[in-house]
C-alpha cells in the first residue's frame, strides 16, 4: 500500500481538503527561506484542525537543536523530516520518528547506510542543498536498494505519479508544487487527483 504525503501546507483550508481527499500525512515547513514556511502559531492551528490519524510532519533544514525543540514544544508534530546535512545522530535526538531526505544524484550506498537508523529515506531532486518543491524529476529506475523504506519525491504530479509508483515501487510518495496553484497554496482538485492516482495503483497495480 503506497501512502501519500502533501507537503508545504500553509492554510487550514488546504489541510482539511487534503484530509477529506484521503491523504495520509501533511508536511509543515519550518525553513525560513522556503516560500512555504509556517510560523509556530500558524502550524499549530493547522495541526489542530486535522482529523485523527493524519500524520503531521515537521520539515527542517540545518536547524539547530534548540530551534527544533522550540517547534516541538509548540506544535503537535508526529514525525521529523530533515533536508540538510544533518547527521544521523542529530536527527535521532528528538524522541520522534524521523525521515532523512537525500538527493539520488549526490548520494551513494555509504551515504544511505549512514542513515540506516531513519524510519524512512526520502529521495528528492535537490535534498541536502535546497528545499524540495522545484518540480524537477529524476530517473525513477535508477534508485538503488535502500536500508530503509523509500519515500519518493521530486517533480511528482497527478499526471506522473502513477508511472513513478509503478517504476520505483516506493512505500510512500510526497508532493508539494505538483498540487499547487501558487507556492504554498494548494489546489483541492489537484490534491484529489494526485491521491486518486496513487489509490488506483494501490488497487490495480
Amino acid at each position: 500500500m503506497i501512502r501519500t504525503k502533501i507537503c508545504g501546507i500553509t492554510r487550514i483550508d488546504d489541510a482539511v481538503a487534503a484530509a477529506q481527499a484521503g491523504v495520509n500525512a501533511l508536511g509543515l515547513v519550518f525553513v525560513k527561506k522556503s516560500p512555504r514556511v509556517v510560523e509556530s502559531d500558524q502550524a499549530r492551528a493547522i495541526a489542530r484542525a486535522l482529523p485523527p490519524f493524519i500524520t503531521r510532519v515537521g520539515l527542517f533544514m540545518n536547524s539547530g537543536a534548540a530551534e527544533v525543540e522550540r517547534v516541538l514544544e509548540n506544535v503537535p508534530i508526529d514525525v521529523l523530516q530533515f533536508h540538510g546535512s544533518e547527521s544521523s545522530e542529530f536527527c535521532a535526538q528528538f524522541d520522534r520518528p524521523w525521515i532523512k531526505a537525500l538527493a539520488l544524484s549526490s548520494s551513494d550506498s555509504d551515504t544511505f547506510k549512514c542513515y540506516a537508523g531513519a524510519d524512512a529515506i526520502l529521495l528528492d531532486t535537490h535534498a541536502g542543498r535546497q528545499m524540495g518543491g522545484s518540480g524537477e524529476v529524476f530517473d525513477w529506475s535508477a534508485i538503488p536498494d535502500l536500508p530503509r523504506p523509500l519515500i519518493l519525491a521530486g517533480g511528482l504530479s497527478p499526471e506522473n505519479v502513477a508511472e513513478a509508483c509503478r517504476i520505483a515501487r516506493p512505500q510512500a510518495v510526497d508532493v508539494s508544487s505538483g498540487v499547487e496553484s501558487n507556492p504554498g497554496i494548494k489546489s483541492d482538485s489537484l490534491m484529489k487527483a494526485f491521491i486518486n492516482a496513487v489509490n488506483e495503483v494501490n488497487i490495480n497495480g
